[in-house]
């Protein structure tokens, strides 16, 4: 049951607490004050609710790009690892040493996402272990297992730095700052738009249609900004990490 309140809470957070009360405020403001005209909610479609719409979209998009690269990631060093294990004298002899390298690069990957890490040098450095080994064991592989090693390499590399793109670029600012402040303000529209239209006589219907109106909103917006970053494992959506680790039970 806590697991089940946890899931639906999460996308409520100050700026749920902000909307409301400025709701209530306003909508009490424009009872005091007597002020109800009629609006073109038109507007609401033009000033929140496409660029929600968008901005959800985008977040989506960015998600399954991630499962994607991340999926590509993941079976790219399992692959490199069936090549440089694959002969049974290589096994014996080297086994240790690549599971090693293959488990830093893995977990370097997936620490450097999940705590929003800008620096990547740590990945670099355990890429280039891969480089390394395979220059110091050159009499050993041959020039068609190096080959497909490096040809593997070139995946992870750009399943990585596709990862790293998600990892810091986000959906527009601008656009996000936009649709916040206008979920701000719009119940100084909505508020006397709503009374005009119900009357004075029912306080408590105006005071719900507005509050839930301001919730859907601002509930809209925290999905999609838990949305668009993936990798924290805050929001309901975010991916499990875990599930691309090489040594996952």
């Amino acid at each position: 049951m806590q697991i089940i309140i946890n899931k639906y809470f999460t996308i409520l957070n100050f700026r749920t607490v902000t909307v409301l009360v400025l709701s209530v405020l306003i909508t009490y403001l424009s009872y005091h004050f007597k002020i109800d005209f009629n609006v073109d909610m038109t507007l609401l479609s033009i000033a929140i609710i496409f660029p929600l719409v968008f901005s959800i979209r985008g977040s989506f998009r960015r998600r399954e790009n991630a499962l994607e690269h991340l999926s590509e990631f993941k079976s790219s060093l399992s692959t490199i690892r069936y090549f440089l294990l694959s002969k049974p004298e290589l096994v014996d002899q080297f086994k240790d040493e690549v599971d090693t390298i293959l488990k830093t690069i893995n977990d370097s990957a997936i620490d450097h996402l999940s705590d929003k890490i800008k620096d990547i040098s740590k990945v670099d450095n355990a890429m280039n272990k891969v480089y390394e080994f395979m220059l110091n064991h050159s009499d050993v592989f041959t020039r068609q297992i190096r080959d497909k090693v490096f040809r593997f390499m070139k995946d992870t590399h750009e399943s990585f730095e596709n990862l790293n793109a998600i990892h810091i670029h986000r959906t527009p600012v601008s656009l996000k700052a936009y649709c916040l402040v206008f979920i701000y303000i719009f119940p100084l529209i909505y508020s006397p738009e709503v009374i005009k239209n119900v009357g004075y006589n029912s306080t408590w219907i105006v005071y719900g249609v507005v509050l839930f109106t301001q919730f859907i909103l601002v509930s809209l917006y925290n999905i999609q900004n838990q949305l668009e970053y993936p990798f924290d494992n805050f929001g309901n959506d975010d991916i499990d990490l875990d599930n691309f680790k090489l040594d996952r039970s």
